[in-house]
């Protein structure tokens, strides 16, 4: 099955040839920031799975001194992927089309997420990161 996705503005677009893995919910305050909402929503791709159909041109990249980054559009600033050293890892689900066929596995970074929030029970939580 095949998984697309896009921006808001719909300039970029990409697909997903294979099935998303991994799903997780970040509430840190980086991903916050990263995400301009309470949380994350992203999931795993297999880098030879993933492929841009449209609009790469547009893409501006952050990446950190780790070598993991994020990469959004230039004109609607949708955060669209996830990319460690130059190659996509991951996808933000609020940009997928459709439905992905995936659940949110897990919550972490709970024990910094703003004060504001409630997460919902059912799905395990991490105060940090996963043991």
């Amino acid at each position: 099955m095949k998984i697309t996705g896009e921006c808001f503005c719909s300039e970029i677009k990409y697909e997903v040839d294979g099935t998303l893995r991994d799903a997780r919910s970040c509430h840190c305050s980086r991903c916050r920031k990263a995400f301009s909402s309470q949380a994350s929503a992203y999931a795993l791709v297999l880098p030879q799975e993933f492929k841009w159909l449209s609009g790469e041109s547009l893409l501006t990249s952050y990446v950190g001194s780790h070598g993991f980054g994020l990469q959004f559009c230039s004109q609607c600033g949708s955060t669209l992927c996830g990319i460690y050293n130059g190659t996509v890892h991951g996808i933000t689900l609020g940009c997928v089309n459709g439905d992905p066929e995936i659940e949110l596995g897990r919550h972490i970074f709970v024990g910094s997420k703003a004060r504001w929030e409630s997460i919902a029970e059912g799905v395990p939580q991490y105060q940090e990161g996963e043991p």
